[in-house]
C-alpha cells in the first residue's frame, strides 16, 4: 500500500493512523486486502482525513477519524456523531453533500470514532477562487447564501446539538455551550473569567434570548473553508459543502456562517442577496454580541489545540469589548 500521512510536530492535537489502521478500518468496511493507496489530507482542523483508493473501486472514498475520546473537549465531544446524526436534516442539501458509506463508534478496530464518506469532485474554494476576476466572487456569495438558507429553513424539535443534549429553550442551550466551553478553558489552564461573565450576562437576560421560539437548524461551521468549486466552471460555482459536524437546532443568527458574512462589507454581502435581511431590533442586536462571545470562546480554545499562542492572547482582548458592551 502507498500510504502518506501527514508529518506533524510531536505533540500535536492530531495524530494520525499507521499504515496498519488504515488497512484494519477498511478490512472492516470492505472486507479483504483492499487499499491500494492511502493519501492523508491536510484540510481537517479537528478530525484526520484521509483520501483512500481501494481495489475493484473506481473512485477513491474519505476516511475520516475522530480524536480519542480522551483528547476532545467538553464542548466538542463526539462531534462525528452528531454529524451522521444531523444527514436526515440536511436532505435539502443532500446533492451538494458526501454520502455516508459506514460508520463505527465501536472503537474494536482502532479505538476512535471513524466515517467513510464518498469523495466528492472539486477544489477547496480558498485554493480555486482567487483563479477568477472578484468581480464574479459575488456569484460565490450569493450560492452561499442559498445553501444556508435552505438549511436554515429547516425546524427542529428541539435547542442544542442534533445528537443531544436537548434543550426546551433557547437560552438553556446557549448557556450550556457556554459552560461547557468555560469548563474547557479551566481544563487547559486558560483563563475562563470572561466567558462565564458572558454566561452569567445571558443567564440574567435569558428572557431576551427565549424571545427565539422556534428551533432553526445550523450549518454550524460552513464557510470558504467547507465549500468545493467546480474546477472546470467559467465562473465561482459551489459542486459541494463538507463538514458538518457542528450542527446545532438554534437561532439563524448565531450560526457560523452568519457572522463571517456580516464580518466584511466586500464580495460577500452578496450572500444577503439570496439569503435575505436579518433582524435589526435593538434585542437581535444583543443576541449576536451574546452569540459572538461564544464564537470566540470556542475560537479560544480551537487556537489552544492548535499551538497557536498569539491567537488565544487576542482572543481576551475582543471578549473584554464585547463584555463592555454587553454591560
Amino acid at each position: 500500500m502507498d500510504f502518506r500521512p501527514v508529518e506533524r510536530v510531536s505533540g500535536a492535537f492530531q495524530q494520525s493512523l499507521s499504515a496498519a489502521e488504515v488497512e484494519a478500518v477498511c478490512g472492516r468496511a470492505f472486507g479483504g486486502d483492499v487499499v491500494v493507496s492511502a493519501v492523508e489530507l491536510g484540510t481537517g482542523m479537528y478530525n484526520n482525513v484521509y483520501r483512500v483508493a481501494l481495489a475493484g473501486r473506481e473512485q477513491p472514498v474519505i476516511l475520516r477519524v475522530a480524536p480519542e475520546e480522551g483528547r476532545q473537549f467538553r464542548s466538542e465531544r463526539h462531534l462525528m456523531r452528531n454529524e451522521f446524526a444531523s444527514v436526515p436534516w440536511l436532505a435539502a442539501i443532500s446533492p451538494l453533500m458526501p454520502q455516508v458509506i459506514t460508520v463505527d463508534w465501536s472503537h474494536d478496530v482502532i479505538g476512535r470514532d471513524w466515517m467513510i464518506q464518498t469523495c466528492l469532485d472539486g477544489v477547496p474554494a480558498p485554493q480555486h477562487l482567487g483563479t477568477y476576476p472578484r468581480t464574479s466572487w459575488t456569484g460565490f456569495f450569493r450560492q452561499l447564501g442559498s445553501i444556508t438558507r435552505a438549511v436554515h429553513d429547516v425546524r427542529g424539535p428541539q435547542f442544542g446539538p442534533v445528537a443531544g443534549p436537548g434543550y426546551a429553550t433557547w437560552s438553556e442551550a446557549v448557556i450550556a455551550s457556554l459552560d461547557d466551553i468555560a469548563a474547557d478553558l479551566d481544563g487547559v489552564g486558560l483563563d475562563s473569567a470572561d466567558v462565564r461573565k458572558i454566561a452569567a450576562v445571558a443567564a440574567h437576560d435569558r428572557a431576551v434570548l427565549d424571545e427565539v421560539t422556534e428551533p432553526h437548524l445550523l450549518t454550524g461551521d460552513l464557510w470558504t473553508v467547507n465549500a468545493l468549486l467546480d474546477r472546470d466552471a467559467d465562473v465561482p460555482t459551489i459542486s459541494g459543502v463538507l463538514d458538518f459536524d457542528r450542527c446545532i437546532f438554534g437561532a439563524p443568527e448565531a450560526d457560523w456562517t452568519i457572522r463571517m458574512a456580516r464580518a466584511k462589507t466586500d464580495e460577500r454581502t452578496a450572500f444577503w442577496e439570496s439569503y435575505g435581511l436579518l433582524d435589526g431590533s435593538a434585542a437581535a442586536v444583543w443576541r449576536a454580541r451574546i452569540y459572538e462571545a461564544r464564537h470566540l470562546g470556542a475560537i479560544r480554545l480551537e487556537r489552544y489545540r492548535l499551538g497557536k499562542a498569539d491567537a488565544v492572547d487576542d482572543s481576551y482582548g475582543a471578549m473584554s469589548g464585547l463584555l463592555a458592551e454587553l454591560s
